[in-house]
């Protein structure tokens, strides 16, 4: 141990502030009424339905992931790879499962108390909601800070301050934290926008009834998805994101420094700068209050915009603090490498709220074709999603290259590679509050469902509706940044597992040459596998979606009174089909992520394995922004028609809007975000297999 080894105590300190906040928190928002109660029942069913599926959806992916565990047990008795990979697996995907769990569970119970809120104002609803999020936010970031330092402590036990072996092993043991947050965001997201695509479909163009009308019998499931998606997929996402990044980061920090005595140094800079984010995102979530009598959508982002930059200056400045004295002014282009990541997620953010917001011309110029038929809107919706990537890319890669030769990179290339990784965990250092603004949404869009259904006043629908409009674009804003973040963390372990494959092989030097035909190839299979991948959930969200159209028209044809609202319908049923119809369609992508890399890495060897991940990554990173955006800007535009303009709900216009939020919602919500957690797990399965794939590669 070095004389700075009580630094690793700040690790579990952070996990514990974030998890007493949390507590807190959660405390605070029970103690808040659920208001009449059939505004509880609605919820209860909500949550019910919500718990259903998960508790389905964990025993399925648990039976795959026995069968994952054998196969690693069976490795790690023969030497190929670590003794700590099963257990490891293991703990991995039972902690992400755990974080998409509780935040689900605690955003079930904000939604009624952020409709009984809003009969007293929007400040009180918007603080229950933001809050709600900031639980999902700082659940994550404080169980994933405690797995680290659990793991460490463990492995130092056996491998006492080899500090290259010990990162080398955590960062492996993060495949089981990428195994389930994959599933879980496949998952979700083929349920939510099956339930979703049924519902609108039938109620609103069919029937010409309101969103979340009760006499739909989808729109119970729809809610449940909203939970399931965007709060527990997301959450379980960027659990595996924020542990990747961290992980990667030690990894190579100790790997630079290895020859300089300064491992340690290198190994502890990430934790240091997440604890400090976790400082920052408290701090922040306290500032997001509207002030008295401000009471619009303006108002709101604000209140949003100034948590979230607030705890991003706060995380910048203890960053500065924490490379200087860990590194000395000499190495202050780290900081800068952090700070640019840092930057380069409110950059993007802003991007996707450009091309998403109704408040903007994009959005604004989606549905004014609207007046030219549904063809001309889905037309420009590709169009905006496509031109939306070109910022967002560039400015990823200023980050990848000014991280890298601003760190030393062209005197020392193990320290470009170091400010490229540091660069991801600024990113990702305020993940608390960020991930917050994305998990509020989903809570806000069930509390405006509530309303509905339980009829309330008109005052308390419109203030909701200000409030789910806001979730909207702090949705699509969250989408931008949860993708960029999760292509510079897999470009870290990318740089993790060049590092670890240079190690393994003799002479130690992995030659990369683009006139290679192996590299070519992993290239061209990488870059066509998000294509293929795509194809999977967007047909899954259609199959779940047919078969949620057929029921609902049944009842309605069927149920005597239901037209007319005498009767209800059968929610129970929309439930039961699309849970079914979400768990059977996830396997086969999952295949795909898991086999590929293995498939590549034992016919073509460890070159090309780098290559089809590179691939995956350029192709994944712009399919996921272009169809997050699009997605988005059509459902904006469809709500910019609704409030009023040209036409408003009922007019050609407004069904030609709905056609184009259709066509997004698999985009925006499945396929989209899912690319994120393809390109994740295919990593991570490629650094777990390494060593198999050095020693019995073919080529």
């Amino acid at each position: 141990m070095t004389d700075l080894s009580y630094l690793l105590w700040v690790s579990p300190a952070g996990s514990a502030i974030a998890l007493l906040f949390v507590a807190f928190t959660i405390f605070k928002i029970l103690k808040q009424s659920k208001g009449t109660t059939e505004m509880s029942d609605i919820s209860d069913f909500i949550r019910e339905g919500a718990k259903a599926f998960l508790k389905r959806q964990y025993k399925t992916v648990a039976i795959v992931g026995a069968f994952v565990t054998l196969i690693f047990v069976g490795l790690a008795y023969i030497g190929e790879i670590s003794f700590f990979t099963p257990y490891a697996f293991v703990h991995g995907m039972v902690t992400c499962a755990l974080a998409g769990y509780i935040g689900m569970m605690v955003a079930s119970y904000a939604n009624v108390r952020t409709t009984n809120a809003a009969r007293r104002g929007l400040n009180p609803a918007l603080r229950i909601a933001f809050s709600s999020g900031a639980v999902m936010g700082l659940f994550v970031v404080g169980i994933v800070l405690f797995d680290i330092s659990l793991w460490y402590f463990i492995l130092n036990h056996f491998y006492l301050g080899d500090f290259l072996l010990i990162t080398n092993v955590m960062v492996s043991s993060a495949i089981g934290t990428s195994f389930m947050a994959f599933f879980s965001r496949v998952g979700g997201g083929i349920y939510a926008k099956s339930a979703d695509v049924g519902a609108d479909l039938v109620g609103k163009i069919e029937k010409g009834i309101p969103e979340d009308d009760p006499r739909n019998a989808a729109v119970i499931a729809d809610q449940v998805g909203d939970n399931v998606g965007d709060v527990a997929g997301m959450g379980a996402d960027l659990h595996e994101s924020y542990a990747s990044a961290i992980l990667a980061a030690m990894c190579l920090g100790a790997f630079a420094f290895a020859t300089r005595g300064m491992s340690f140094n290198g190994m502890v800079a990430p934790l240091l700068i997440m604890f400090a984010g976790i400082i920052s995102s408290v701090i922040g979530t306290t500032l997001v209050k509207l002030k008295k009598r401000k009471a619009s959508q303006a108002a709101l982002l604000s209140a949003i915009r100034k948590g979230v930059y607030g705890a991003s200056v706060l995380s910048a400045i203890s960053s500065f603090i924490i490379i200087y004295l860990l590194f000395g002014i000499q190495y202050i282009g780290f900081f800068v490498a952090m700070l640019a990541g840092l930057v380069a997620g409110a950059v993007i953010g802003a991007v996707s709220e450009y091309f998403t917001s109704s408040a903007y011309a994009p959005t604004k110029s989606i549905a004014h074709s609207s007046l030219s038929g549904a063809g001309p809107l889905v037309i420009n919706g590709m169009s905006v999603g496509m031109m939306s990537t070109a910022v967002p890319i560039a400015v990823v890669s200023i980050v990848v290259t000014l991280s890298y030769f601003i760190a030393g990179g062209a005197v020392n290339p193990d320290f470009g590679l170091y400010g490229i990784s540091l660069a991801t965990v600024g990113m990702l250092s305020t993940l608390g509050i960020t991930l917050a603004t994305d998990a509020y949404g989903a809570v806000a869009d069930n509390a405006t469902g509530i309303a509905e259904m339980s009829n309330q006043k008109q005052v308390v629908k419109d203030r909701l509706d200000m409030l789910d409009a806001i979730g909207n674009t702090t949705a699509a804003t969250g989408k931008g940044y949860v993708i960029a973040s999760g292509a510079m963390t897999v470009l870290s372990l990318i740089i993790a597992y060049t590092v670890l494959v240079n190690r393994l092989i003799t002479p130690g030097v992995l030659t990369l040459s683009l006139t290679d035909p192996v590299i070519i190839t992993g290239l061209f299979i990488g870059g066509m596998l998000p294509f293929l991948f795509s194809s999977m959930i967007i047909r899954a969200v259609g199959k779940g979606a047919e078969k949620i159209i057929e029921e609902v028209r049944r009842q309605f044809k069927e149920i005597p009174g239901l037209v007319k609202g005498k009767a209800k319908p059968d929610y129970a049923r929309c439930v039961d089909i699309v849970t079914k119809t979400a768990l059977k369609e996830l396997i086969k992508p999952g295949l795909i992520a898991i086999i590929s890399p293995i498939v590549v890495g034992l016919v073509l060897g460890p070159k090309a394995s780098i290559a089809l991940l590179v691939g995956t990554l350029i192709s994944a990173f712009a399919m996921a922004l272009m169809m997050s955006n699009a997605g988005a800007a059509w459902d904006n535009a469809k709500k910019y028609i609704e409030s009023g303009r040209y036409g408003g709900e009922g007019s050609d216009a407004h069904k030609a809007a709905v056609v184009g939020d259709t066509v997004g919602d698999p985009l925006k919500d499945a396929s989209g975000p899912s690319l994120d957690g393809l390109m994740k797990l295919m990593t991570m399965v490629s650094l777990v297999i390494a060593p198999i794939i050095v020693k019995y590669a073919l080529l």
